[in-house]
């Protein structure tokens, strides 16, 4: 099935939920303008990575949830970026959400793999279970950032039956060459679709500063990039086709081939 996508890869303002939802509004409008049925936003776009902020201000991420869902409604698009979300009492998860057109979740993951190399493990609460979420151009998988680094993830996804698996990221300087190769690797072996839109910016970070390289990109079911940004604010469209994921399966059948009996995983 055709579906028309749009990378929405911005500079995140960190702690200021207000300036990232005005920001997104104009974007979604646009995406809707395009004709896209689906925007993808980066990870924790909302509100950066300032750790104490998030835990603060817990109670107020389901309204913003809420807003992020009105705008769906109201563009009449598919929506779907990483947040943080109340995962407890003061604790909170980093949540890729798919919202459907009518403002409904379609889906809902928890980041599963945290990134202790940069402490998110001791912030954030692990997801306990993947995503497959079912749209109308077939099985969508869900995940955020360091997962791609996890192929075990995206070949479960495949197994169920993922034709695309959504990526927001916040991937920094100096690892442009290990994005590019592993969003790349994940479609190939796979033979799915790939959506991955990361941040730009510079961000201050209690250990340091970081600067996103963007690079958000459509990857198809070949490896091959459909669209790709620079490294500065974009809004990148394209129109994909879902059906090429079982096309390339039928013709390669990599998926069938494999050998699990001898793996020892």
């Amino acid at each position: 099935m055709k579906l028309t996508l749009s990378l929405a890869q911005i500079d995140v303002a960190t702690s200021d939920p207000e300036a990232n939802l005005a920001k997104v509004e104009s974007i979604v409008a646009e995406a809707a303008r395009r004709k896209s049925d689906l925007v993808c936003l980066p990870e924790m776009w909302t509100t950066g990575f300032n750790w104490d902020y998030n835990r603060r201000t817990a109670a107020g991420h389901a309204r913003t949830s809420e807003r992020i869902a009105d705008m769906a409604r109201r563009h009449s698009i598919w929506i779907n970026g990483s947040t943080p979300e109340p995962a407890g009492p003061e604790r909170l998860s980093n949540s890729s959400v798919l919202y459907a057109p009518d403002g409904k979740r379609a889906g809902v993951y928890g980041k599963a793999h945290l990134f202790s190399f940069m402490g998110e493990d001791r912030h954030m609460v692990p997801g306990a279970s993947l995503c497959l979420a079912e749209t109308p151009w077939g099985a969508t998988g869900l995940a955020v950032c360091y997962d791609v680094r996890f192929p075990e993830l995206f070949r479960t996804y495949a197994l169920g039956g993922a034709k695309l698996v959504l990526l927001p990221a916040a991937f920094p300087h100096p690892r442009l060459e290990h994005w590019r190769v592993l969003v790349r690797a994940r479609a190939i072996e796979n033979q799915m679709f790939v959506a991955a839109v990361n941040q730009v910016g510079v961000e201050e970070l209690s250990d340091g500063t970081v600067t996103y390289f963007g690079n958000s990109m459509i990857v198809d079911p070949w490896g091959v990039i459909v669209a790709e940004a620079g490294e500065e604010e974009a809004l990148v469209t394209a129109t994909i086709d879902t059906g090429m994921a079982d096309e390339v399966r039928a013709k390669m059948r990599v998926l069938e081939d494999r050998r699990p009996d001898l793996y020892g995983l």
